[in-house]
Order: C-alpha cells, then structure tokens, then sequence
C-alpha cells in the first residue's frame, strides 16, 4: 500500500531543521513512518535509524583553489614583473611584517631571561621607530646590551 508521505516529510524536516529534500524514508519501514503522528514519533524512527537526514553538499572550492594558485604564480619571474617593488608589496605590510617578527624575537629571548625589562623596552622601542633592519641586526643589539650588562 502507497501512502502519500509529503506531509511526513514536511513534519521531519521541521522537527530536524533541514530542508524536505534532505529527508530520506528507508523504504522497508514506510508503515511505521505513515503511523507516526507525533513529533516525539518521529524523533523515534530518527534515532532507530528509518529515517535519514542527507548531509549537506556544498560547492566544492578545489579548482577554484587551483586558479588562485595559478594566479598567483604569474608574473613572478624577472622579465614579466610590471610596477614597482612598492606597487608590487607596499610599504607598510613590509614594515609590519618586519616589527611582528623582530617583535616576537625580542618576547623570546625576554622570556628566556636573555634579556632584562629596562634592556627589553630600549629595544622595542628602536623596533618600533624602525631603527633595527632586520634579525641578524636585532640579535647583534641584543648580543651588544648583554655584553655592556655583564662588563
């Protein structure tokens, strides 16, 4: 006997949250999903397993990923560069790319005990105002203070 089980569908998938297209009925068990009334029925045959939620299928983003990786990949080598090396990379991400790590290096040997407070904040502040050029630079500072506090 067929039953016409729309308005089940309709009453799971508002009982669950999801839409009527993701409700699956197994087909052996059509006369217990016809019977129930309930909401609490319905919870029931959820969790025995006779009726199904379908997962969500989403839009898959992998060629999308590829072409922004193809993307990105042009135009790096030597002939094909257009614009300036501060049209290309501004300034300032540079600048802050440079504090953040030259920043984090400083927290680490203050951390270690490398470093005292006072020594730590003279040389936060040269990171800051842009004065230390890179790591290499940062650790000679720091290799510099250490020895003028040990001498």
């Amino acid at each position: 006997m067929v039953v016409n089980l729309r308005a089940k569908k309709r009453l799971v998938a508002r009982v669950t949250g999801v839409g009527i297209h993701r409700v699956k009925f197994d087909s052996d068990h059509l006369d217990d999903v016809a019977d129930a009334i309930t909401r609490a029925n319905i919870r029931s045959l959820i969790t025995a397993k006779k009726i199904k939620i379908k997962s969500v299928v989403g839009t898959s983003r992998g060629r999308a990923h590829t072409k922004k990786a193809q993307k990105n990949k042009r135009g790096t080598t030597q002939g094909s560069k257009q614009g300036t090396k501060g049209a290309r990379v501004g300034k300032k991400s540079i600048y802050v790319a440079k504090v953040r790590a030259l920043r984090r290096l400083l927290k680490i040997a203050k951390d270690r005990k490398e470093l005292t407070n006072p020594e730590f904040w003279v040389l936060y502040k040269k990171v800051g105002g842009n004065t230390v050029r890179n790591k290499a630079h940062l650790r000679l500072l720091m290799e510099e203070t250490i020895s003028k506090r040990k001498s």
